[in-house]
């Protein structure tokens, strides 16, 4: 008998019993917010995601990037690859947003670059890891907008060797004031990308 059926998988927002291979129950998935199929314009980039960073679509972002599990980059990129808008797929190669060396040891993992090959896995979409993120930066996180843009100048730059794509579509599990993003595709655009566009699983109100 499936292990299961003994213990049915518990959901991430919630706590509740989830059906099998389900991330969140049933109320959680009624409670997602989901956003327009529109990409915005944020700090220049082509940006989407398909949620609200609220509620349920938190609680997995915070179940994959904190309590390392791995196997809900799936269940993020679902919903990604079902609703992106084609037009930011067409031609692209995925570029997974990176993490400081540091935290890259901590953590075991860059939850963008497993979001990324997940996304990959799904759409066939070619994924290179084409950026490094420098040492030596504040947090990021709690800083308003503002400093997050002037701290996010200069932590990013091109892996030793790395061709930047024609078409880079950048991916992270979150868009918040979109100065990780600029920050990215400034060092792309300098390294000669033509078009620089963002997929998130999910981004703040407001942006």
């Amino acid at each position: 008998m499936p292990l299961s059926l003994l213990a049915p998988p518990l959901c991430w927002a919630c706590g509740r019993a989830a059906r099998p291979l389900e991330a969140l129950c049933l109320a959680c998935r009624a409670a997602l917010r989901w956003l327009p199929s529109d990409p915005i314009a944020l700090e220049g980039i082509t940006a989407w995601a398909p949620l609200a960073y609220e509620g349920p679509a938190r609680a997995l972002v915070a179940g994959l990037k904190f309590r390392a599990a791995r196997r809900l980059a799936e269940q993020l990129a679902a919903p990604i690859v079902a609703r992106a808008p084609p037009s930011l797929l067409e031609e692209a190669v995925l570029v997974p947003v990176p993490i400081e060396r540091a935290r890259l040891r901590r953590r075991g993992f860059n939850q963008a670059s497993l979001l990324a090959s997940a996304i990959a896995r799904r759409t066939g979409l070619p994924l290179e890891h084409a950026l490094v993120c420098l040492p030596g930066r504040r947090p990021q996180t709690g800083r308003p907008r503002g400093e997050r843009l002037a701290g996010m100048r200069g932590r990013f730059a091109l892996r030793g060797g790395a061709r930047p794509p024609p078409r880079p579509l950048l991916v992270d599990d979150v868009i918040t004031t979109g100065a990780t993003l600029a920050a990215c595709a400034a060092v792309l655009r300098d390294a000669g990308s033509r078009r620089v566009g963002a997929l998130a699983y999910a981004r703040t109100l407001g942006r």
